[in-house]
């Protein structure tokens, strides 16, 4: 078991090609013992950005804080405070912070092979 709160959770820049404004977190990962996702939480300050990219697995968002877009091939759809999203294997996405002033910020749940 493991208890742990994400203001002790330390804050990296991911190393992501064509990332902007971002952080991570990694409050559970495989070096945790989790058998099968490890939950990061990313945040997006106010005009930034994840790269836009596609990997071979699914994964589950959800927002926790501020409003940002999640944008696809062909579409753009807004996301906001208790909001899911599931990006499918494949797909090519990407999260962008659409508030001039306040962070967005989301739970990112991927098997942890990916971690």
């Amino acid at each position: 078991m493991k208890i742990t709160n994400l203001k002790e959770t330390p804050r990296i820049i991911p190393k992501m090609e064509g990332a902007k404004g971002v952080t991570k977190q990694v409050p559970i990962s495989k070096e945790d013992g989790t058998p099968s996702f490890s939950v990061r939480v990313f945040t997006i300050e106010p005009g930034g950005h994840t790269p836009f990219h596609s990997h071979p697995f699914e994964h589950l968002n959800y927002i926790i804080e501020g409003k940002g877009a999640v944008v696809g091939k062909d579409r753009e759809l807004d996301v906001k405070k208790g909001d899911f999203a599931l990006i499918l294997p494949g797909e090519t996405h990407q999260y962008k912070n659409t508030s001039d002033s306040e962070p967005f910020v989301m739970i990112c749940a991927v098997p942890k092979e990916y971690e």
